[in-house]
């Protein structure tokens, strides 16, 4: 028979820190279970050990691991949690190495992933949850799922693992299969995974296809985002299939009958439609005429006598017109439209109202430095030119005989319909002074007149009849002149002697000092005057009149 401190050394024998033994629970207390495993003492395991501690019954045998044989109270330290631990972690490092595939619950989440039950806690990084990294994992929590273990960690006793690779072994599967099954013409459903400038890419449960912008929709698009958002279930149609390079090519307005196969038929030339306009560019403007079919209404189609510098100016996005059909090009699947066409063109009947030859009246619209724009009627204009402003004076711009808004009269010259122009004359209401100049002046006259214009070879006098005279530097006195502007002054009176005429040039030279010449004297002074330099010449009056305004802008 076994003496006590024998039984005492057989039981230590059998009994080991470290060990996983079998126990049976003696006894429940409030937070406690207290367990018998056959030693010289019982162990106490905390309740939080246990995952459901109601369910945990006297007489029960359950699994604990020896922390220590005997604390300084003399008890034995058990864990029932350490024990399951150990269990679960030799076991899934002899079922289970790294590559191999396991099941678990996610429990929680925590910074960087989620927390998945195997047995043991293993760590899925966020990275490792999905082909898309999600953006809830509380939607994870919970659910069971397979896990390809991809690290363990002995020392730590850790293990990481991944769906991703599972998930995508998978998608390879089904990438292959599906390209096997897919030929043009399908309709498949799909997940729109991704957008870009370009288009879409779609998801079709193993394999992503391209869904091109310009395949999205018969009519134009401006951006995918205008029609599709990420996570939207659409039908596509298979276009093309590439099996070496395993790419799709997806459609999505292929669904729907090509509304340009008809497009003559429902919108011929000539026809008024309404429509919607839905963009606005620099040049024109798009109007959807019904879906798929977009028209452009080009800025010069707008209206027949404005000149509109932007569509804006007269439309607005999403504003309903009206417009007549100009053209259509099926091929390129473009239709022209034209508003002005609604009305009548106010120049088809221009050269029959306003004949060569007839008076017109009319308010000034603008000024420009070769002439002023005169309206005639809502949308027509004539062009006065400098140039038909006057017979004798030489006019540098408009603004010297009319200004903005003054009421003029003038002369119709020309109606260029084509280009729709009609050219004025005011200088043509008159007759040309210069036609019978001979039965105005002589030379030899006595002339009076005001001086218009100094120049720095003499001076501009302004006679009758709208006529201006020159009097060169050396025709003013007797005596030595160095400027012009010592002895004269513009607006001063002044008399003086005609001393040449050139009907051809249109030119007239006077001279002051010859005002009280004889008839002896001035032939004299003529033969003077006929030896002067071409560049100081009484006839070149066309420069002198340059020179006189450069002289005024100097001053």
């Amino acid at each position: 028979m076994l003496t006590m401190e024998e039984a005492m050394k057989q039981s230590a024998t059998r009994f080991a820190q470290g060990e996983i033994v079998k126990g049976t629970v003696i006894e429940l207390r409030k937070n406690e279970v207290l367990v018998d495993i056959g030693y010289k003492s019982e162990g106490v395991i905390s309740g939080g050990e246990f995952i459901d501690l109601k369910s945990v019954k006297v007489g029960d045998q359950i699994d604990v691991l020896i922390e220590k044989l005997e604390n300084k109270e003399g008890t034995v330290v058990l864990s029932h949690e350490k024990a399951e631990f150990k269990k679960n972690w030799d076991n899934i490092l002899s079922i289970c190495n790294e590559g191999g595939i396991i099941t678990g619950k996610v429990t929680a989440i925590v910074k960087g992933g989620l927390v998945v039950n195997v047995g043991v806690e293993a760590f899925l990084p966020a990275s490792q949850i999905d082909v898309i990294t999600p953006k809830n994992l509380a939607s994870f929590v919970g659910n069971s799922y397979e896990f390809k273990v991809v690290k363990i960690n002995q020392e730590r006793q850790n293990i990481v693992l991944s769906r991703r690779e599972l998930i995508e072994s998978e998608r390879t599967s089904k990438r292959s299969k599906i390209l096997g099954e897919m030929t043009p013409g399908d309709i498949r459903k799909g997940t729109v995974k991704n957008i870009t400038d370009f288009g879409a890419f779609i998801d079709l449960n193993g394999i992503d296809g391209l869904l091109h912008i310009t395949d999205m929709s018969w009519g134009r698009i401006g951006h995918p985002s205008e029609i599709l958002k990420v996570g939207q279930e659409i039908d596509v149609v298979v276009l093309d299939v590439n099996k070496e390079k395993e790419r799709v090519s997806l459609g999505l307005k292929q669904k729907l009958a090509n509304p340009w196969d008809s497009i003559e038929t429902k919108f011929p030339v000539g026809a008024k439609v309404k429509g919607k306009v839905v963009s606005l560019v620099p040049y024109g403007a798009f109007v959807q005429l019904e879906p798929g079919v977009e028209g452009l209404i080009h800025v010069t189609e707008l209206s027949w006598t404005k000149r509109i510098a932007k569509p804006s100016d007269v439309l607005k996005q999403d504003q309903e017109v009206e417009a007549i059909v100009l053209g259509i090009n099926r091929e390129e699947q473009k239709i022209s439209l034209g508003v002005r066409q609604l009305e009548s063109n106010p120049w088809d009947g221009a050269a029959a109202k306003y004949t060569t030859g007839t008076k017109v009246k009319g308010q000034v619209r603008n000024l420009t430095s070769y002439g002023a724009f005169v309206e005639l009627e809502e949308g027509i204009d004539g062009m006065i030119h400098v140039s038909d402003m006057s017979w004798t004076r030489k006019i540098n711009h408009p603004s010297e005989v009319m200004k903005k808004g003054d009421v003029v009269e003038a002369t119709v010259l020309e109606v260029d319909r084509p280009n729709q122009r009609i050219a004025l004359g005011m200088k043509q209401l008159g007759t040309d002074p210069w036609s019978n100049i001979e039965t105005l002046y002589k030379v030899g006259d006595l002339v009076s007149g005001k001086v218009t214009k100094l120049a720095s070879f003499g001076a501009f006098v302004g006679l009758q009849h709208d006529i201006d005279g020159l009097v060169h530097i050396s025709q003013v006195t007797e005596d030595h002149v160095d400027k012009i502007k010592n002895v004269l002054k513009v607006g001063q009176d002044v008399n003086a002697r005609v001393v040449k005429i050139d009907k051809s040039e249109r030119r007239i030279g006077l001279s002051i000092k010859a005002a009280s010449y004889t008839d002896e004297q001035l032939k004299e002074e003529q033969k003077i005057l006929d030896q002067l330099k071409p560049g100081e010449d009484l006839v070149a009056l066309q420069h002198a009149f340059d020179a006189a305004d450069e002289m005024v802008k100097g001053d």
